[in-house]
């Protein structure tokens, strides 16, 4: 399995309107060959810095899987209008790819 994670920094004060993008975003994940779950994680705000953590998490058969979704035509409509929303990203998301070892 492989575990795909984009880490975003929101400006606090924004979370509900990115998570509103989330709800509302055109996602055919479940259509995708590979493809086991989803989940859009939110951390604790850190007012010190200025923003709240969110994590998108999905879960795949496997690397390729996931890959193979990257270069789709619904990743293109997923991904379509990620720019509008530039006032609330405290810089660009970090992706970041696992390799599940061991796992229940």
């Amino acid at each position: 399995m492989f575990i795909a994670m984009n880490r975003f920094k929101i400006v606090a004060g924004h979370e509900e309107a990115f998570e509103a993008v989330w709800k509302n975003r055109d996602s055919t994940l479940a259509d995708n060959p590979g493809f086991i779950e989803f989940r859009l994680l939110r951390g604790e705000t850190k007012a010190d810095e200025g923003y709240t953590p969110f994590i998108s998490n999905s879960l795949w058969e496997s690397r390729e899987a996931f890959a193979a979704w990257t270069t789709s035509e619904n990743f293109r409509a997923a991904h379509r209008n990620a720019g509008d929303n530039r006032a609330m990203y405290v810089g660009p998301p970090q992706f970041e790819g696992y390799t599940v070892v061991e796992g229940a």
